[in-house]
């Protein structure tokens, strides 16, 4: 594949499309930028609409032959697909590391290994949709999973390579064939997928990659009315634009939206371990939509609590996400900085208290302190609306009753903590409308349990069944126990 290449750390990256097999570049670019030290890293190819119809074109004509091959031949394909991300694990990783300034060690140790296993689990799982068989006094019933045609798949700049191989394992085995479309702020990672993908051997116009805005790029692509569906994880303004384009072709969507999830911490809960928990909110600069930001806690333990997890949070070391010590690093972009900055500011001005933190990390121009506020109203725009940024929140209850009624009091319904007795906190989490909340944990996931959230965070379900049920066309096939005589009498 000859192509201009950036060199980031030491690794060839494309900063070109990749439809049909091929690296193509585009009339238009845009500088994209390092977090870290907001250094420039290269001129990416900006997808033109004809550019994008020319992706999804690619992606039809690629269908019917892929669609038709085994879920066995399929799995192969997967599986050396995934072997080759193994060989450039270094490149993944670091790269990843200074496009979105994710921190290098979390990457090496937790989420190369997991794209691998993106792709292998739901290659292997494909192979157990057999026909499912109902039978009845009439008729037996198979159900059978049907690929659904060409898949958009675009993802956000918290975690580009875990979700877009989390969203690309299931829509590959059902034997859709995708066009990708990565995030403008850090797209490198889904170029080294598509090299990939061709280094694995697959057909040319099964996997594409368009880069660009989703002003541009995106809007042409969810606009198209060839897509058979829409996975899309990002935000809810950005979420009601697709639908929007979406509902105009009634092309299905699955939207994995913000969160602004409870970390709830009973009076019997082991205060400490809840404390150190809690400071893993900071992780990844609170850039991860799953994370507990609004912090509830019982009034007979919250002093208690809050030393505890200052204590924490004060030898947390924010620096150079590529040094195994860091463990706080930069927020993606200066917009986003500025937006973090003016929801502190306003939250302070209409009231609230800074526990620690409170302003930006004199370490570099994009960092900004693990913040804690606390002393805010329920109604409060810091307590209702995602940050997306080390900024949570701190209020008090005396009573299940009223932490429930916290815990449920925003548009969002992502994900949760609850910390306290094990009976007591599993009591209390069945009672949060939420899509998972983790008792006494956090972060445990299971490629074969469901993962999406209600209310404004999103709908639809990834992971194990549910991710085939979205990206394959569920139909029955009828045959009768016995000859069917046709009548109008008939039901």
């Amino acid at each position: 594949m000859n192509a201009a290449t950036l060199n980031i750390a030491g690794h060839a990256v494309s900063p070109l499309h990749y439809i049909n097999g091929e690296r193509i570049a585009s009339a238009e670019t845009f500088d994209l930028f390092s977090p870290i030290d907001q250094r420039v890293l290269g001129k990416i190819a900006q997808a033109s609409p004809e550019q994008v119809a020319s992706a999804v074109t690619a992606a039809s004509a690629a269908f019917p032959a892929w669609s038709q091959l085994t879920a066995a031949v399929r799995r192969d394909y997967l599986h050396a697909f995934a072997a080759e991300i193994g060989k450039r694990k270094d490149a993944f990783c670091e790269v990843e590391s200074n496009d979105a300034g994710v921190l290098l060690s979390r990457m090496q140790h937790g989420v190369a290994p997991r794209a691998m296993l993106n792709l292998t689990y739901f290659a292997d799982h494909a192979l157990t949709l057999q026909d499912h068989m109902i039978v009845t006094e009439q008729a037996t019933h198979y159900v059978k999973h049907d690929p659904a045609g060409v898949c958009a798949i675009i993802t956000p700049w918290n975690a580009p390579l875990m979700l877009t191989t989390w969203k690309l394992g299931p829509a590959l085995a059902s034997g859709n064939t995708v066009v990708i479309k990565p995030p403008e702020w850090a797209p490198l990672t889904c170029s080294l997928l598509a090299e990939c993908a061709h280094a694995a051997g697959l057909p040319p116009g099964v996997v594409n990659v368009v880069q660009g805005s989703g002003v541009v790029t995106g809007a042409a692509l969810v606009a198209d009315p060839r897509l058979a569906r829409i996975s899309f994880t990002g935000s809810v303004p950005t979420a009601k634009l697709i639908a929007g384009a979406a509902a105009q072709n009634l092309v299905p969507c699955s939207l994995e939206l913000g969160g602004k999830s409870p970390f709830i911490v009973l009076e019997d809960a082991d205060v400490d371990a809840a404390a150190a928990c809690g400071a893993l909110m900071y992780r990844n600069a609170t850039q991860v939509c799953l994370a507990g930001t609004r912090f509830l806690v019982h009034a007979r333990v919250r002093d208690a609590f809050v030393a505890s997890m200052k204590s924490v949070v004060e030898k947390l070391t924010v620096g150079d996400p590529r040094e195994p010590a860091t463990e706080v690093g930069p927020v993606i972009h200066p917009r986003q900085h500025e937006r973090i900055k003016a929801y502190v500011a306003r939250a302070k001005a209409a009231g609230a208290n800074v526990l620690w933190g409170g302003e930006p990390h004199p370490y570099g121009a994009l960092y900004f302190q693990p913040t804690m506020l606390t002393d805010v109203a329920q109604d409060s725009e810091i307590v209702q609306n995602e940050v997306f940024g080390p900024v949570l929140t701190l209020q008090t209850f005396l009573s299940d009753a009223e932490v429930i009624a916290m815990a449920n009091g925003t548009d969002y319904g992502l994900g949760g903590v609850c910390y306290g007795a094990e009976a007591h906190a599993k009591g209390i989490a069945e009672q949060v409308r939420t899509g998972f909340i983790w008792v006494n944990s956090f972060g445990i996931r299971d490629l074969a349990a469901p993962f999406g959230g209600c209310k404004r965070s999103g709908n639809g379900r990834e992971g194990g069944d549910w991710s085939f049920e979205f990206f394959c066309d569920i139909k029955d096939v009828v045959v009768p126990k016995k000859p069917f005589v046709p009548s109008f009498s008939h039901r």
